[in-house]
């Protein structure tokens, strides 16, 4: 249960915004709570004392440990009915969705079908608000597919009675964001910059800080019911111009040259190698590039007047976070949208087809061993034969894939659905379980899992990998794979026990 929302107190004020909690408003909603966004928003909206709901795809324990105080409730944004349950005596409902991981080909219609039905459940349970983050663009220019859908997405939820606050946001600078990331891995991966005649195109950034502080501050002023907002930073620069100061930050010199290539998806493709954001979203991102993102309007200082961060205060307060692995949330942190890679283990109807296991018998304690295991991937690598699982995350980024360069969160916790290279947190059991679940490209589903039980007199340690081929083609690939399987996962073991050996860091912080 919610615990009551509290009387406004000054303490309650969101930093820079100077609005206090409206008491009595009932239950707000918050969709993509376990996105980027979202996830950032919901413990702001605590602290300040509402009644908060959070929806998430499906139930999981994890869900109430990550969101304390707030009740959580599981809907598919596709299933109407679902939604519909979800909204049930609902005050004020903040609109988070987008499909932006399928790609340019399914998204906007999904997107139209999420907002569909969300407007209509909307309406049939008597919700009084609707705040809609999107994207910002000229109304009546020419847009990308991307930014095209979240004005579609605009107009569909503005069809029904219930009023609609829109916030139209351009690129989000903050640790994690997906922006944020291609740019600074850019900078840092690319010597030479081949500058196309759109990279000049003007945009207008906004810290994500602002965005979360814009986002309470409508919801705590009534009369921004119903009208439209653009917000964003001090700072209008082209996209070059991003680069060349984030380079200078960095202390590194990079060479900018013309670029004769303007087709954009070589250039998302490109990004896509070169940064942890995968093909789909960096095409898409690039792709809405060529129109000019600046404000239009400064109507939401007349209700929020908060000095807002620039583009440089922004990054550095981006780098602090990343430097100090205090990551909140992070573009990945959102379940990917093809169904089946969302397909847990306990899940399946079926055994999967393949199943192989090594064991290690140590007299290390399971809490030191587990401490070890849960620091795999990102900066510390696979701990043995990196070069096999480099080898095959740049093989999944030729196609598209996540690869290996997305890292993880943080190197000191991890969380369940937290990312890990082309893994992602499957189950997290204190000085037990990690389960990992396969996002890369694979003709099947796969899993990889880490187990430590305490013996008598000695103790386990066991990596176990999982697959359910797809057709012929999984069968093949998984032949292919077992050879290298003794070489790497032997040696993954001996290396675990080896760092729970030597091991000074205090336990793994749980979330």
């Amino acid at each position: 249960m919610s615990e009551p929302l509290r009387t406004p107190n000054p303490e309650y004020y969101c930093e820079g915004l100077g609005t206090l909690p409206q008491t009595g408003m009932g239950k707000v909603l918050v969709t993509g709570a376990t996105g980027y966004i979202g996830g950032r928003l919901v413990p702001v909206l605590r602290q300040r004392g509402y009644d908060v709901r959070v929806m998430v795809r499906r139930h999981s324990r994890e869900h109430r440990e990550r969101f304390p105080g707030c009740e959580v409730v599981a809907a598919d944004a596709t299933q109407a009915e679902e939604v519909f349950w979800a909204l049930k005596d609902v005050h004020t409902a903040y609109y988070l969705l987008h499909s932006l991981h399928l790609g340019q080909k399914r998204f906007e219609e999904v997107d139209q079908k999420l907002a569909a039905n969300f407007r209509r459940a909307a309406e049939e349970n008597g919700v009084k608000r609707i705040i809609y983050l999107t994207g910002l663009g000229h109304e009546n220019a020419k847009l990308s597919a991307h930014l095209e859908s979240r004005m579609m997405v605009a107009r569909e939820l503005e069809k029904g009675p219930v009023p609609v606050t829109l916030l139209r946001a351009g690129m989000i600078i903050g640790s994690g964001s997906a922006s944020y990331e291609i740019l600074h891995h850019l900078v840092k991966n690319t010597w030479i910059f081949f500058i196309p005649r759109w990279a000049r195109t003007q945009s207008q950034p906004i810290a994500i800080r602002d965005v979360v502080r814009y986002l309470v501050g409508v919801l705590e002023i009534p009369e921004t019911a119903g009208r439209h907002f653009d917000i964003g930073g001090p700072d209008i620069l082209t996209y070059d111009e991003k680069l060349k100061v984030l380079a200078r930050m960095l202390g590194l010199r990079r060479l900018f040259l013309p670029g004769l290539i303007t087709w954009t998806p070589l250039y998302g493709y490109i990004a896509s190698l070169l940064t942890p954001v995968p093909g789909p979203i960096t095409k898409v991102l690039i792709e809405g590039c060529r129109n000019e993102v600046v404000c239009q309007n400064d109507d939401i200082r007349e209700f929020i007047p908060c000095q807002n961060y620039g583009f440089q205060e922004a990054l550095l307060k981006a780098m602090t976070a990343e430097e100090q692995d205090r990551v909140q949330t992070r573009w990945s942190d959102a379940y990917p949208p093809e169904y089946d890679l969302a397909t847990r283990l306990d899940e399946l109807n079926y055994s999967p087809h393949y199943v192989s296991s090594y064991l290690l018998l140590t007299h290390k304690s399971p809490a030191s061993l587990f401490e070890a295991f849960c620091q795999i991937g990102g900066r510390s690598g696979w701990f043995h034969s990196n070069w096999m699982w480099r080898m095959r995350g740049a093989l999944d980024r030729l196609m598209l894939g996540v690869g290996m360069s997305r890292g993880r969160r943080s190197s000191s916790s991890l969380r369940v659905n937290d990312v890990i290279d082309f893994w992602r947190v499957e189950n997290l059991r204190e000085d037990h379980l990690l389960l990992l679940r396969a996002e890369m490209k694979l003709p099947g589903l796969a899993w990889l899992e880490f187990f430590t039980e305490k013996g008598e007199g000695i103790n386990r340690l066991a990596v176990t990998a999982f697959f359910a081929p797809r057709g012929w083609r999984g069968h093949v690939y998984w032949y292919m794979f077992v050879p290298f399987h003794y070489i790497i996962f032997r040696n993954l073991l001996k290396q675990i026990e080896r760092r729970a050996a030597v091991s000074s860091s205090p336990p793994l912080a749980m979330p």
